[in-house]
This record gives structure tokens, sequence and C-alpha cells, in this order.
């Protein structure tokens, strides 16, 4: 590489350097957990599963880091370093599952991306036996990937130029408002909404019977929309064990997950008493729509296939708690689930339209996957635009506006390129999935949109995702991390021009 082309950069990697010490710090969190739990012998890990990466991951900062003046960084740069950060935390966040439980890098690695991605997938099985620390861990990382990793690092540490930059390459691109003019205060204000949330969903929880630490665990997956769970029954662990408010329980969960899914600067209006927010934009309204129909459609599929026989009164509720549970769930892309997704208590027409909410995902400015409602709703209006055109002629003015706003050719056209890249990458994931297992084509094609958005459960049974061929998990790790940083991010590290 040319002198002048390293000393660009060089930039990337002052920042990786800062990066990985504040991860460093981070993983403190994680020790000090596994000394809570190892104190009343509830834990077995070795304190080396959180020290040795903190140690790596702070040598290898003070390595990368040359000084604290840091270089500006243009648009490229920004991305460039916000995939390779993502990429590179991902390997030292492994490393706990690797050394405390003897997980194999590779099945680790996937654990970590799934986990900051907030996706849910997850390599690991028998949950009730894994270790208490190594739980928290893999919750603490989708609670910390639910706003962002860069996000955090701007909102607690640096404050610094190109703040803005780093900030629009990791975060969702379209109409995304902030609480002030400033960056910094805004987003300060946006994790202390989220830590806000956090806590009084695990209050909730906690006041509904579950332990402590079942409570922390859920609730910093629920508002970050992850779907990790320290039960391989997920939430409908809570009814299988007995609980007899597990109907309490699935509710508040719901209402965690409707929270991370809606856009953190809703949040901020309702809080200021703006109660008008949760219905006054054109996609809070589509968002309400699609929770009611969706709920709807799975309802009337479900006592289809069951017949009119099985009504009652019991059978509605919880039927309707089922479904609802389920497409909150997915439209949020949370993950969580009461039933087996891949087994036969939802019918086929549900498990389609289960796919479509994979794809659509939760508000802008939200903790959840998917393409977002808001660009779905911008990809009709251009349907719209097209159709008028042919009753009025091309010259007609029938510019593509939402909420009173003209979104101007250039976001049209990166939200047509966002979605031709998902059609894409998901095709690709599909075929790769079908060519190494032996899932069908729903399936396999279940997998990659899964793992694009950022959601976790699929059709393909989750303790069969251990057995994939490296090659799909491979695929799947990058899904994940497109689908988390809005795919532009990763293929730019994929074109050999971003390297000359």
């Amino acid at each position: 590489m040319p002198q002048n082309r390293w000393s660009y950069f060089k930039a990337v990697l002052d920042y990786l350097g800062l990066l990985l010490w504040m991860f460093a710090l981070l993983l403190l969190i994680g020790l000090g957990v596994r000394a809570i739990f190892a104190s009343n012998g509830a834990e077995e890990v070795s304190i080396w599963a959180f020290l040795a990466p903190a140690i790596l991951s702070l040598s290898a900062g003070m390595l990368l880091k040359r000084n604290f003046h840091f270089p500006p960084l243009d648009n490229r740069r920004a991305m460039i370093l916000c995939a390779t950060s993502w990429l590179v935390l991902s390997i030292v966040g492994a490393l706990p599952f690797c050394i405390g439980i003897q997980m194999g890098f590779l099945d680790a690695y996937f654990e970590t991306v799934s986990g900051l991605t907030t996706t849910g997938i997850t390599m690991l099985s028998g949950l009730e036996n894994v270790q208490p620390s190594i739980l928290f861990w893999r919750s603490f990382l989708q609670w910390l990937g639910g706003l962002g990793i860069l996000t955090f690092f701007l909102a607690v540490l640096y404050t610094g130029g190109s703040a803005h930059r780093l900030f629009g390459a990791e975060s969702h691109k379209v109409f995304a408002k902030r609480p002030t003019p400033n960056l910094f205060k805004s987003l300060r204000i946006l994790w202390l909404i989220y830590v806000g949330f956090t806590i009084a969903v695990g209050a909730a929880l906690a006041a509904e019977g579950l332990g402590a630490f079942d409570a922390v665990t859920h609730a910093m997956t629920t508002l970050s929309t992850g779907g990790y769970s320290p039960h391989d029954a997920s939430i409908g662990y809570f009814r299988q064990a007995g609980y007899g408010n597990f109907a309490l329980i699935e509710y508040t969960i719901i209402v965690g997950m409707m929270i991370g899914g809606v856009g953190f600067f809703v949040h901020y209006r309702l809080l200021r008493g703006g109660w008008r927010a949760m219905w006054d934009s054109f996609e809070m309204k589509l968002w309400w729509l699609i929770l009611a129909g969706g709920t709807a459609v799975v309802m009337v599929d479900r006592f289809s296939q069951a017949g009119l026989d099985s009504f009652s009164m019991a059978q509605l509720h919880e039927t309707f708690r089922n479904s609802l549970f389920q497409v909150v769930a997915l439209v949020t892309t949370t993950g969580f689930a009461t039933q087996d997704l891949a087994g036969d208590y939802f019918p086929a027409a549900s498990k389609q339209l289960f796919l479509m909410l994979m794809v659509v995902g939760g508000c802008v400015g939200s903790t959840a996957g998917g393409i977002k409602i808001l660009r779905i709703g911008v990809m009709f209006s251009m349907v719209k635009r097209q159709v008028l055109r042919l009753i009025h002629g091309p010259s007609a003015q029938l510019p593509v506006s939402i909420d009173g706003e003209i979104i101007d050719s250039e976001e049209l056209h990166r939200i047509a390129t966002l979605i031709f890249a998902w059609c894409v990458l998901i095709f690709f994931g599909g075929i790769v999935t079908a060519l190494l297992s032996d899932h069908g084509a729903m399936a396999s094609a279940s997998g990659m949109f899964s793992a694009l958005g950022n959601i976790g459960p699929c059709y393909i049974a989750m303790p069969d995702m251990v057995s994939l061929h490296p090659l799909i998990k491979v695929v799947y790790i990058l899904g994940m991390l497109a689908g988390r940083l809005e795919i532009l991010p990763v293929l730019l590290l994929f074109s050999s021009r971003t390297w000359k």
C-alpha cells in the first residue's frame, strides 16, 4: 500500500484503538458479574474468561493509538471504521465464550455478532446449564448493540470532530431526528431514555416474580430488541415453569418490545408530554396498522386451522396473546417466542406473513432491524406516483412526500439501492444454505431473512443452527453485520477501490 494511502487509513486505526480501550472497560462489567456469582458458589467460569480479553483489548488499543488528537474522518473512512470496529470488537467479545465455556471460535464469533447486531440467532443450547456470567455477557452485548457501539462511544467517551460522520456511518440514515441540534447532547438524552426504559421493564418483571438475573437479562434483550434469553424455551419458559402470571409477564415483554421498536425521538416527545407523537406521523400510523392487521391475520389463520369448534373465551385470549406476541416480536425484530416458530402451532399463511414482517422491521431511530416501516411506506408512495403518472402523463409534478416533507431523488435512489441489495443478499444466502444443507427452500431463505433482518427466529430449528456448514455461518455473520449497518459499510470493505 502506498505511503499516502497508509496515512489515509492510519486515522481509522487511531479511532479503533480508543474503541478497543473502551471495550476493555466493558469486559470488566462481565468480570464483575462473574465475581458476584462466584461469591455464592454459582459460577465456575475462570476469571481469565473476561480478564484475558480485557488485557488483550487494552494492549491492542495502546498499540494502535498514537495520540489523542484524532485526524478528521471523511465519509468513506467513517464507514470503514464503522464496519471494521464491529468486526474487530466481535473478535474480542467472542473470547469469553471460547475461554469460559470452551466454545469453538467460529460459533463464539457468530454468537457475539448475533448479540451485538441484536439478531438473536444462537449457537448455544442447554442454556439453563450455561454459567451465569456467560449468559449475562451475551445479554449485555445485545443491550450495547441496541443503540450501537459507536453511539455509545460518542455518548460517553468521545466529543471531538468527525462525530457526525461516525454517527451517520452506524445509525439508520433515513429521516433520523434528534432531540436537540447538538449531537452529543442528543445521544446522551437517547441513552438516558434507553437506560430508563431498561430499568423500568426490569423492575416490572421483578415485581411479577422473576428473579433478579432473569429480570435484568430479559430487560436488556427486550429493549434492545435482541431476543437472547437465558432459557431454551425463550419467553415460553415462564409458562412451562409454572409461573401463574405468565400471561402478565408476556404482556410486559410485548410492551417492552414495542418500546424498543418505536423511534426514540417519539419517546422523547412522549416523555415531554407530546402524546400526539403516538399517532401523528405517517410511520406511527403505519406501525399501528401493521400490528393490528398482522395480529388479526394470524388469529384468523390459527382459528381456520383449529376449527370453530375450538372457540372459547379462554382460547380466544390465548390465541390473541400468542398472535400479538409473535407479530410484535418479529416486526420489532426481537425474536422472542412463546411458541416454536418452526413448529405446527402457526399455519402456513402465518409463516408467510412472518417472513414479510421480518423484512419490514421496526421504526426509524429504534433499536429494531429490518428495512424500516418508513422506507416501506416510501416505496408504496413511489408505486402510487408511477401509477398516477400513467394517468396524468409523465410531465405531471408528483413528488414523493412523507408528513409534508418532500423526499429528494437522492434519498429515493438510496432506498431503492438498499432494498435491491437486500433482495440480492437474501437470494445469495438462501442459495448457499440450500446447497450446503438439507433444508428446504423456505427454511433456507428464512435463515438469511433472519440474519439480514437481525431477527433471530427462522424456519430452521435453533438446535440445527449449530450443525450448519461453516460457510453458511460465515454468510450469516456477514448478513447480520450488513443488516445492522445497513449494508453499505460492509460492502465498502469488499470493494477493491476502497483499498487503492
